[in-house]
């Protein structure tokens, strides 16, 4: 096939998948799914792509999984999670040795699997997928503490269970007793010690300087969070370790045109996600996968109803975690492009069992995934611990003004925002901050919807959909930001209240 048959192929296929993306967001489904049902219509049983190298679908589900996380922690908000870190590490490491020891002990003894292949199905399957998580969860209303847990902790497992299956795999340079154990120690402190240290020079050296592009802004945070991942695995650390670390630390911090960042970001984890799931279904031969069924349909019931709950009720003791939030925890532990990244890890090495054990984990993602995904709303709800209503967070465009020290702040009222009804007045902003220009959609005689800019006096008051400029100095903007997003919350009365907008 010439290039440009390629090239149209891969765009009609691209376009397909977008418009998946709102079927699946109808039906609640991870569009994983979607993906999945590509690779295979164009694999061997369909349009007969022949796609069978497992050692490419590896590496090219590193690199998707690296994209992945570094947008999982460049869009996860630091305020949020900062304090469900102690209860994400605690499911992140305690959790998912559990998981891996129960799921473990049912394959070789429910399964009659031989230790290696059942540790393995273990250690794959451990992981919650940050790409499901990130998909399904953000359209929830969840409290910021027990979506921060479920964020953090699919951000942080990966590192580990790579290694893990690595080691299993018998294509890890160690394995076993306290080398083994010594050697994850190592990679994951170095990794992070990498991340952190490239994200936050990083990032003083863009506060410093001003780029002449806004486009500029974006690139070069991916250059970091992807520099953090290769310097990572230079020094045979983790590399997944170092690139979620930089993307968190870079996502929060006080770099300008941030939210160009986060889209641009968002859009190659897209892509990332659509190429890695449409490789995984070709890589998949659909006349292995229902030998499958039987043993992925075990392995997934013991996961989702004996090892999950379990790790979680035992990874969470101490935290002041709740039944509700463990019961929506323990059923929230999605599974996706991870687990299957991983059981190409065996087939790599021609390990005995490696192709059979790669279509019972396919089996298993796709099952439980149609199981889980619509059902995480209704059951959120069931336990009575969404947010209905919440206001969202303000989206927040800041462009530096370097001559004046200033900078200019663009922000949009979103719906339910206590904001609405408040007048500019009431704010209280610093004396440093000043809304100079609203933009209002107006409702003409009939119906068009029209946008409309002036300058807003004291008394203007706010209304849903408001497209606010603010000027601030560097010194206030901090204040200006902690109070808009404090009255957004709770009102007016927001400092009454005890809310500080941090």
């Amino acid at each position: 096939m010439q290039l440009e048959a390629w090239l149209a192929l891969g765009a009609a296929m691209v376009l397909v998948a977008i418009v998946a993306v709102r079927m699946s967001y109808r039906l609640g489904l991870p569009s994983l799914l979607a993906y999945l049902g590509l690779g295979l219509l164009l694999g061997e049983s369909g349009f007969g792509i022949q796609f069978d190298n497992a050692e490419l679908a590896k590496t090219l589900g590193w690199l998707a999984l690296m994209i992945i996380l570094v947008e999982g922690g460049l869009s996860t908000n630091w305020r949020h999670v900062k304090g469900s870190v102690p209860v994400a590490l605690s499911l992140a490491v305690i959790g998912t040795s559990l998981s891996i020891v129960i799921v473990g002990g049912a394959a070789h003894y429910l399964l009659g699997t031989d230790w290696q292949l059942a540790l393995l199905l273990g250690a794959i399957l451990a992981p919650t997928d940050s790409a499901a998580i990130f998909s399904v969860l953000r359209r929830l209303p969840l409290p910021n503490r027990l979506a921060g847990m479920l964020e953090a902790e699919s951000g942080f497992n990966d590192a580990p269970v790579v290694i893990l299956v690595l080691a299993l795999s018998g294509s890890h340079h160690t394995i076993g007793n306290a080398a083994l154990f010594g050697t994850i120690a190592y990679e994951l402190s170095v990794g992070a010690v990498v991340g952190l240290a490239i994200s936050w020079g990083g990032a003083w050296v863009l506060r410093q300087v001003a780029l002449p592009a806004s486009g500029l802004y974006p690139l070069a945070v991916m250059s970091l969070a992807v520099g953090a991942y290769g310097g990572a695995i230079l020094l045979h650390a983790s590399g997944f370790m170092a690139c979620y670390l930089a993307g968190l630390v870079l996502g929060n911090a006080r770099l300008p045109h941030r939210p160009a960042t986060l889209g641009f970001a968002e859009g190659i984890a897209w892509l990332s996600q659509i190429g890695l799931f449409i490789m995984l279904g070709l890589l998949a031969s659909p006349a292995d996968l229902p030998g499958q069924l039987v043993y992925g349909l075990v392995a997934g019931l013991v996961l989702s109803f004996v090892a999950r709950p379990l790790s979680v009720i035992i990874a969470t003791t101490g935290f002041g975690v709740s039944w509700k939030e463990r019961a929506f925890l323990s059923w929230a532990g999605l599974r996706g492009a991870v687990p299957i990244i991983l059981a190409t890890v065996p087939m790599t090495v021609d390990l005995p069992g490696a192709d059979q054990l790669f279509a019972a984990v396919f089996v298993l993602v796709v099952v439980f995934t149609v199981i889980q995904g619509p059902t995480l709303p209704w059951f959120a709800r069931k336990l009575q611990i969404t947010e209905e209503g919440r206001a969202t967070e303000l989206g927040v465009e800041a462009a530096p003004l370097e001559e004046l020290k200033a900078d200019l702040l663009q922000i949009k009222i979103p719906e339910n925002s206590r904001l609405a009804g408040v007048e500019i007045f009431e704010l209280r902003l610093p004396p440093g901050a000043q809304i100079t220009l609203v933009l209002r959609e107006i409702v003409g005689a009939g119906k068009a919807v029209e946008k409309k800019s002036f300058v807003p006096a004291p008394t203007t008051v706010l209304q849903a959909g408001d497209e606010l400029l603010v000027v601030t100095t560097a010194v206030d903007r901090e204040v200006a930001e902690r109070r808009l997003r404090a009255v957004s919350r709770q009102g007016k009365l927001a400092g009454w209240f005890g809310e500080r907008g941090d």
